[in-house]
């Protein structure tokens, strides 16, 4: 629907101004994400006010509610005319109460109301039915299957608690001089947060904390899977305490002299709004003592990281898609200064992105991983505390301005435009192998052969400073609509001009759209429709 909002004002010297009557004033926002959960009273948190366009318009607001979040809608309408499907009623009140009403898009609550913005402020009141005899009865009859219900539940909570306190028992007394101290970390527990690993990435309250315990959890390191600067990364068995089952974890170990690596990926893990589908799942840490070591216990993803992936398969043009979209969506919730609920959040970079940085969940959904060099951009950090962070990355994937020392420290903005061109050459590696290309080469890192295999900072401004160079887009690559628009999203974003790159969310919203619009020209293979112009320019 589309509105005209506007205000003409005309003043001319010597002529009395014209006193036109002042149509509606409500709030007017489109669709946005709110954390109203649709009982008692709530604001919604709209800050355009409009004029409305005529005067037989009302303030409205429409809240609805899907499986993962609620939403608010605030507008002016003319009640002669349907909204959604609907006629708007009880409209001449001078406050927002909600009825649930059938829309042509669901279910949603709707008010209107006459008063200056009223439509700011929503009401939620049950409907009920009056003098319904039937209503108080049916609540005696079932208060006391509720109070069986209560029951039951404390009865169990108890049962349980007793259960685990004598196993507890059992273990300890089989383990000669454990001693754990209160409120540390049971392995149980543990095991519990890994019962659904890529199924869902569900983590209980016990995880992203240190473990405490005086003695480490039962782990039986299986396989080095990986090797770093820092640290090796073993797949482990997690054992559990009352059985002889166990769970495959992944453990990355430090060395006594890394304990400011160990601490850093530690703390950033630590915070609970870093959890997300495509970032790896943090389970605890542990400081092994004994071994002169740090742990990280996190969940274990069989297919490895992006690199070998790359390198051991041609992927289709599907999964290009899914891995694309899901790495923009992991980097967007990284640099998003709000949580989906819009609660605030420390946005953080990750300032080595990079292919072996980034796992293959069974989905084939992209998940990043190891936040050693990770920066929180919290804003009591100074312009003095960021220089200090110093030029950090790995030299293929660094960008222009982290090369040549010249990031801007007053802008945190700029810290995440790294991300963003280090993101691009993922992507670029990512399409290198994709079968819809056409002829696919073996898996080569960005810029392949153009640099060493292990090239230095300064060989890396020869040919990114020096010569402007980028991994080369054949024009073979854009015969493919989907491809083409992907290209044209990754040259967006290795920009030499760190502010015109694209942002994370923007990436994936691009992919995202990109998906439906070639879902809909597959489902037409007569039609000669092509990919809309503007859905390239995004």
């Amino acid at each position: 629907m589309m509105l005209t909002r506007w205000i003409l004002c005309v003043c001319s010297a010597g002529v009395p101004p014209f006193n036109y009557p002042m149509n509606q004033l409500c709030k007017f926002c489109d669709l946005e994400l709110s954390s109203c959960n649709g009982t008692g009273t709530c604001m919604s948190n709209c800050t355009i006010t409009s004029i409305c366009a005529s005067n037989s318009e009302v303030c409205v607001a429409i809240w609805r509610k899907n499986e993962t979040h609620f939403s608010i809608e605030t507008l002016c309408h003319d009640p002669s005319k349907p909204l959604h499907g609907i006629m708007l009623d009880n409209y001449n009140t001078s406050t927002c109460v909600t009825k649930e009403k059938n829309t042509t898009g669901g279910v949603a609550h709707i008010c209107s109301c006459t008063d200056e913005e009223c439509n700011d402020k929503l009401i939620f009141s049950p409907d009920p039915t009056p003098g319904d005899p039937l209503v108080p009865v049916i609540l005696v009859s079932l208060l006391p299957l509720l109070v069986m219900g209560i029951v039951i539940v404390i009865m169990f909570y108890l049962y349980r608690a007793y259960q685990q306190r004598m196993h507890n028992q059992e273990w300890e007394s089989s383990i000669k001089k454990r001693k754990p101290k209160a409120g540390g970390l049971d392995c149980s527990d543990a095991c519990a947060i890994m019962l659904d690993d890529d199924r869902s990435d569900s983590s209980s309250t016990h995880a992203n904390n240190l473990n405490h315990n005086t003695e480490p959890l039962p782990i039986e390191l299986d396989l080095l899977v990986g090797k770093g600067r820092f640290a090796q990364v073993y797949k482990a068995k997690l054992k559990q305490t009352t059985s002889d089952q166990f769970e495959t974890v992944a453990v990355k170990i430090f060395p006594f002299e890394e304990y400011a690596s160990w601490k850093n990926e530690k703390d950033i893990f630590s915070n609970t709004d870093l959890r997300h589908e495509n970032v790896l799942q943090f389970l605890t840490a542990e400081e092994r003592k004994v071994e002169k070591q740090y742990w990280l216990i996190t969940a274990f993803h069989p297919r490895g990281n992006l690199q070998e992936y790359l390198t051991r398969h041609v992927i289709s043009w599907e999964e290009l898609q899914v891995l694309g979209s899901s790495l923009a969506r992991g980097v967007a919730h990284l640099h998003s200064d709000r949580l989906p609920c819009g609660r605030p959040k420390v946005p953080i970079v990750h300032r080595d992105l990079k292919s072996s940085n980034i796992l293959v969940k069974n989905d084939l959904t992209s998940c990043l991983c190891d936040f050693g060099l990770g920066l929180c951009l919290d804003s009591s950090l100074s312009v003095d505390d960021l220089a200090n962070s110093g030029q950090v990355g790995t030299a293929r994937y660094m960008a222009p301005e982290v090369l040549e020392a010249r990031l801007n420290l007053e802008n945190i903005e700029s810290f995440k435009q790294t991300d963003i061109y280090s993101m691009a050459l993922v992507l670029w590696e990512m399409t290198s192998r994709c079968e819809a290309i056409g002829e696919v080469k073996e898996y080569e890192p960005a810029y392949g052969s153009k640099v060493r295999e292990h090239p230095c900072v300064e060989s890396m401004k020869d040919n990114v400073l020096r010569d402007r160079g980028r991994p080369e887009i054949p024009d073979t690559w854009l015969r493919h609509q989907g491809v083409a628009v992907i290209c044209a999203t990754i040259k967006e974003c290795w920009d030499h001009d760190p502010e015109a790159r694209l942002t994370a969310h923007c990436v994936a919203e691009r992919i995202s759209e990109l998906e439906d619009e070639m879902d809909k020209l597959s489902s037409r293979s007569s039609s000669s429709e092509k990919i809309p112009e503007e859905l390239k320019l995004k």
